[in-house]
């Protein structure tokens, strides 16, 4: 929703104001939405959080119920969420694992590596050797699907070049290395492939079909058994149009159909700001409003370099003002004549827009905003000393 929660509400409106820019997680919101996911997928289909998205160290246990493990995309990830959720299953995925990463994660115990390249398969191999390590392995393929089912992505990352993943062209020499003795540490688990963001369930299904078909015809070709195939993530999160959702039920069930399909296989998929976006919101105070060359604008505290996701996505977060009557000072207060205006940070850069021609007519100095959908690549993405700002203060709801 872009009107943040009741509880989010009141605690935005009772922080002072030195104490703003704030972020503000309504954490019981984000275990209720967590709840209905897990219920709409089907029990052989493992979720897994792509910490990447938020790494909150609440957030990460507030999803601990709900989730079967943890993706993580590199050493300080690895190690991070290693000492949050002891115990829990972590698959290691991402391009450019050094040798220190892999060697971490062999000592920490992950038992799922996520191979995306030639290279990485054979230092793997070494480094697991000299361990004496028994490790699973997923091949991370860049698969070329029709453009069709890719169309509508926000954001691809397969399909076409790209440094994610296997190139198809190496799948056989892959797969040989794998079953064929020359790498006795490491066991070919099955196939892992994300290659798009921001598709709803019919697409994401189209493509989790094609992924899974090819998966099965690579394993056949080998005459080997796949156990597992990692369809990723990429669930839609509409920052347009915040009170839509993805459709969970109607992915769960084509899930469960593809399931059906293939009884020997363990589908897993690993959202992430589909998870956690909707339970966070970016708070601050309008600091002036000015006018510009016939245009309207509310300067606030803190910026893009605390909530980089606009700037990054090219679009406008969606936000909802909180009227503030008490105006503390002594000089008059700077009030919008227009009825949108553009909000823009703190930062000595015109790129530095939180969202424009926002609909505030009377919006005043002193009032303040909440960005919503800030749950999930915002902060944990942002430039944060760029220009030495304060940084935001954190609060994590729970009931």
């Amino acid at each position: 929703m872009t009107a943040p929660t009741p509880a989010v509400r009141d605690r935005v409106l009772s922080l002072p104001a030195d104490q703003l820019p704030a972020y503000v997680y309504d954490v019981a919101a984000l275990r209720a939405h967590a709840a209905t996911v897990r219920a709409a997928l089907p029990e052989r289909v493992e979720l897994y959080y792509a910490a990447k998205a938020n790494p909150e160290p609440e957030i990460l246990a507030a999803l601990g119920p709900y989730v079967d493990g943890y993706e993580v995309s590199s050493g300080g990830e690895l190690a991070h969420v290693g000492q949050e959720m002891p115990g829990r299953p972590l698959a290691f995925g991402g391009p450019g694992k050094t040798p220190a990463e892999i060697a971490s994660a062999l000592e920490a115990g992950v038992d799922r590596f996520h191979v995306e390249s030639p290279h990485e398969l054979r230092m793997l191999a070494e480094l697991a050797r000299r361990a004496d390590a028994h490790v699973g392995v997923l091949l991370r393929f860049n698969l070329a699907l029709p453009s069709a089912q890719l169309a509508g992505s926000s954001l691809t990352m397969g399909g076409r070049p790209a440094p994610f993943g296997l190139d198809p062209a190496d799948a056989d020499t892959a797969v040989r290395l794998l079953t064929d003795g020359t790498y006795p540490q490491l066991e070919l688990r099955g196939v892992h492939a994300h290659l798009a963001s921001g598709l709803e369930a019919p697409g994401l299904l189209a493509v989790a079909e094609s992924v899974v078909t090819w998966a099965a015809g690579l394993a056949a070709r080998h005459r080997v058994r796949f156990a597992e195939v990692n369809v990723g993530g990429g669930m839609a999160v509409d920052y347009a149009d915040p009170e839509r959702r993805f459709d969970w039920p109607a992915y769960g069930a084509g899930l469960h159909r593809l399931a059906d399909a293939h009884p020997d296989l363990t589908l897993r998929i690993e959202p992430g700001r589909a998870l956690t976006a909707y339970s966070g919101w970016y708070a601050t105070e309008v600091l002036d409003v000015k006018r510009s060359h016939e245009e309207e604008f509310a300067v606030v505290r803190g910026g893009t370099h605390h909530l980089r996701t606009p700037a990054a996505k090219g679009h406008d977060q969606p936000c909802s003002v909180l009227p503030v009557e008490a105006w503390p000072h002594p000089w008059p207060r700077p009030t919008a004549a227009q009825d949108h205006l553009t909000l823009t940070g703190q930062l000595c850069t015109p790129k530095d827009v939180l969202a424009r021609h926002v609909p505030a007519p009377g919006l005043r100095a002193g009032d303040r905003l909440t960005f919503a959908l800030a749950g999930a690549y915002a902060w944990n993405i942002s430039h944060h000393g760029f220009l030495m700002h304060p940084r935001p203060g954190f609060h994590f709801l729970d009931g």
